[in-house]
C-alpha cells in the first residue's frame, strides 16, 4: 500500500521534515511557495518548486493563489497521481515520535453516542481546560461537550480519517493562547470515534486520509490560512456519515514545536472559526445526500455554504477545477 506525507513550508529544512522523511514505509512531499528557499532540499523527499507549480498539468495550477497555505492542494495532488493509497497531512513544525502510526482504518473502538453536536475531543484526553481551533466558543464551559464513559461504546466501525492529537503546543486558537496558554501533554488513551451527528473540528497537522475520501482533502483558498483546515473539516464530517465513514481521534503521536506566530494575527484570521462552525454544519448537512457522491456532495456543501454567504462565491472555480483533477487521476489510473 503507497502512502504520502505532505507538507508545505516557507522555512529551510526543519528536524521534524528530516524525522518525516526516516519513515522508509511513507513517501514525502514537500509543497514550496514563493518564500521558500529557493535550495530547498531533503532527500529522499519529493520537493515541489514554484517552477515545478507553475509547470503542472492540473486544472487548479494557475488557479491556486500563492502564500497561501492551500498551496497544499498540490502535493496532494502529486502524492494521488502517484498511486497514494493513504495522505497523511502534517506541517513541518510537527515532530513524530519515535513510535508514530496511524491505527487500521477498519475495527472495533470506542465510538461516541449519535447525535451528540459538538463535543471537545481534548477534553477526553485530558482534564486540562484546553478546547482546539475551531471548537464553539459557546461550549467550552459547556458539561455537555465533554466526553465521558457513559458517552462511548465499544464498536465495529470504519473510520475514513484520522486525526493524531499533538503534545506540547497542540492546535489551539489565539484566544486560548493569549488568555491561557499553558502547554498540554495528552493522557496516554484508546483512540475515540465520533458517531454520526457528533462533531469536531479536525487540522491539518496529524492526519490521514484513504483514498475514497480524498476528495475531502479540500483546502478552501478564498479564505484565511488559520481557517481553511478546519473549514474543509467542518464539511467534510455529514459527507463522511453520508458515506458510511467515519472520524477517529487518537492520542499524541507528534510534538509540535511551532513556528513563530503573531497570535493578534492569528486571532484576526481565526474569525469564521469563532462564528460559523455550527452554521457550517448545518448548512452542509442540509446539502448532502447519502444518495450522491462524494464528489458530488462536497460540490453541493460549497454551494449551500456560497448561498449562505460562509464561502466567497470565487471559491466555486477553484472546487470545480479540484474535483476535475481528481476525477481526470481516477480515469487515468487502471
Amino acid at each position: 500500500m503507497l502512502k504520502t506525507i505532505v507538507i508545505t513550508t516557507i522555512f529551510p529544512v526543519s528536524p521534524s521534515v528530516r524525522k518525516w522523511t526516516a519513515f522508509t514505509d511513507w513517501r514525502v512531499v514537500v509543497v514550496g511557495d514563493k518564500k521558500t528557499p529557493v535550495d530547498w532540499s531533503c532527500h529522499p523527499a519529493t520537493c515541489l518548486s514554484v517552477a515545478d507549480q507553475e509547470s503542472a498539468q492540473f486544472q487548479i495550477t494557475r488557479m491556486l493563489p500563492w502564500n497561501h497555505y492551500a498551496r497544499k492542494l498540490m502535493g496532494y495532488l502529486v502524492a494521488i497521481q502517484q498511486g497514494a493509497e493513504i495522505i497523511l497531512d502534517t506541517d513541518d513544525d510537527n515532530m513524530p515520535r519515535l513510535d508514530w502510526s496511524i491505527p487500521k482504518f477498519d475495527g472495533d473502538y470506542l465510538m461516541t453516542s449519535p447525535d451528540m453536536g459538538f463535543i471537545n475531543i481534548y477534553s477526553y484526553f485530558t482534564d486540562q481546560h484546553i478546547w482546539p481551533r475551531g471548537f464553539p466558543l459557546n461550549r467550552i464551559f459547556d458539561p455537555a461537550a465533554r466526553l465521558t464513559a457513559g458517552s462511548m461504546h465499544a464498536a465495529p466501525v470504519r473510520v475514513g480519517i484520522w486525526q493524531g492529537l499533538a503534545d506540547g503546543d497542540p492546535d489551539v486558537d489565539a484566544i486560548y493562547r493569549m488568555t491561557v496558554n499553558t502547554p498540554c501533554f495528552f493522557d496516554s488513551k484508546c483512540p475515540v470515534v465520533l458517531n454520526t451527528g457528533t462533531v469536531s473540528p479536525f487540522n491539518s497537522q496529524n492526519t490521514a486520509f484513504i483514498k475514497p475520501l480524498f476528495p475531502l482533502l479540500y483546502l478552501p483558498a478564498s479564505v484565511s490560512f488559520r481557517s481553511t483546515d478546519i473549514i474543509r473539516g467542518l464539511v467534510a464530517q455529514p459527507i463522511l456519515w453520508g458515506a458510511g465513514y467515519s472520524l477517529g481521534f487518537t492520542g499524541a503521536t507528534v510534538v509540535q514545536n511551532r513556528n513563530e506566530h503573531n497570535h493578534l494575527s492569528d486571532f484576526e484570521s481565526e474569525i469564521p472559526c469563532y462564528l460559523y462552525p455550527e452554521k457550517i454544519i448545518d448548512v452542509v448537512e442540509r446539502a448532502v445526500s447519502s444518495r450522491f457522491s462524494i464528489e458530488t456532495n462536497l460540490v453541493n456543501a460549497y454551494e449551500s455554504l456560497i448561498r449562505h454567504n460562509l464561502i466567497p462565491k470565487c471559491e466555486m472555480d477553484l472546487l470545480l477545477a479540484w474535483v476535475q483533477d481528481i476525477q481526470n487521476m481516477a480515469l487515468m489510473q487502471p
